[in-house]
């Protein structure tokens, strides 16, 4: 995390220079430049929590498979358990 901090921190920074740049060289190129390096970390932010509640989100499933007993949780309960047989015979009648 620190160093995702650190190169949006440097991002920001850069993005700022080269819109004072803009400013003072009357520059139209430098002004969209800043813009797409601010964009650049404003993306990377937003990459970063979405990727952080992914990750606790796979995390959590994770241990809570392995804290429950296998005994009481039916891992596949969507599949509906009948008395029937999978494969039903037909009768087959051969003239």
């Amino acid at each position: 995390m620190f160093i995702i901090l650190v190169i949006v921190i440097g991002l920001v920074a850069w993005s700022l220079h080269l819109m004072q740049e803009a400013v003072q060289h009357r520059e139209f190129a430098l002004m969209l430049a800043g813009t797409l390096v601010a964009s650049a970390a404003a993306a990377m932010v937003a990459v970063y929590f979405l990727m952080g509640g992914y990750v606790g989100y796979v995390t959590e499933l994770t241990q809570q498979s392995y804290l429950q007993d296998s005994a009481e949780v039916e891992y596949l309960s969507w599949v509906y358990q009948t008395d029937a047989p999978f494969f039903t015979e037909v009768p087959t009648t051969h003239p």
